[in-house]
């Protein structure tokens, strides 16, 4: 007796089905992966830019202070000293704003 072997027929919606199917198994892994790189490197860009600005925020503040002392009523008074300067409170005019 001879064995004879059945061959499956697909149809080519089934093979095409079978196809997507294997593809998609064999991608999804490689498709994670890059997923995570990329999210790891946008984490490693953010906290990056959040020292920055940190950084950046702290010379803010101190420039601020540096602006007040430098402002501030007696470094005036000092500079104007200094200069050969005298407060004369006849010679002051205010001006109102609207």
């Amino acid at each position: 007796m001879k064995r004879v072997k059945k061959r499956l027929k697909m149809s080519k919606f089934e093979r095409l089905l079978y196809i997507f199917t294997l593809v998609m198994v064999l991608a999804t892994p490689f498709a994670l992966v890059f997923s995570q790189a990329t999210l790891s490197e946008v984490n490693f860009e953010v906290e990056k830019t959040k020292k920055q600005l940190s950084t950046q925020e702290k010379k803010n503040e101190s420039l601020t202070m540096k602006i007040n002392e430098l402002a501030s009523l007696e470094k005036i008074q000092e500079v104007a000293k200094e200069q050969g300067l005298s407060y004369n409170n006849h010679n002051i005019k205010t001006i109102m704003g609207q």
